[in-house]
């Protein structure tokens, strides 16, 4: 119990990036600890208990996101330009400028098993615009496919790789500000 009180901030956090309302996020969270609870003789212990419980709490939201869309709940996302912002890191040859070279994170194992990594993580995917970190996370946290997440959020699969693009450039110069250089976010 005390591990899913640990857990919930970071869960309502989640659901509350894609579901965009407090009250369906709280609702969907309280349903995946419940379920937690019921299937805890189900965690065999082959991934970290907060991985399985955000397993659970990924399926809870796909399926609350399917409802939304089937009874025409579903806010579309909006289209963000910021090209300018990106087109200034490279040069015409497309490589980074010089100043907005990517920076050394250092050991890939030793920054993810860092607590400090991840509140920093957390701080720039809260940050993020809607579109950005919705889409960044059905990718990379939620694990969906490319086609999956375009037909979740009904836009095209070359704007979703646009939205990849941009949100993995914010994600980056946020990171390393808060966690190499250790500012503020």
């Amino acid at each position: 119990m005390r591990r899913l009180a640990a857990v919930r901030p970071r869960l309502v956090s989640f659901a509350r990036l894609h579901l965009r309302n407090q009250a369906t996020a709280e609702d969907a969270v309280q349903d995946a600890l419940e379920a937690a609870i019921e299937k805890s003789d189900s965690f065999s212990g082959r991934s970290n208990y907060e991985t399985w419980v955000f397993g659970i709490l990924k399926h809870k939201i796909l399926d609350i996101m399917r409802a939304q869309k089937r009874h025409g709940q579903w806010q579309p996302l909006e289209d963000e330009n910021d090209d300018d912002a990106i087109d200034r890191q490279f040069q015409q040859s497309g490589r980074w400028q010089v100043a907005a070279r990517p920076a050394s994170w250092g050991e890939p194992e030793a920054v993810f098993e860092n607590e400090r990594f991840w509140q920093v993580f957390d701080a720039c995917m809260i940050v993020l615009p809607d579109t950005l970190a919705r889409v960044f996370s059905l990718r990379e946290l939620m694990g969906l496919s490319t086609e999956q997440i375009c037909q979740e959020l009904a836009i095209k699969e070359s704007n979703c790789w646009v939205i990849l693009h941009r949100a993995r450039l914010r994600l980056r110069s946020c990171i390393e500000q808060g966690w190499l250089t250790g500012d503020a976010i």
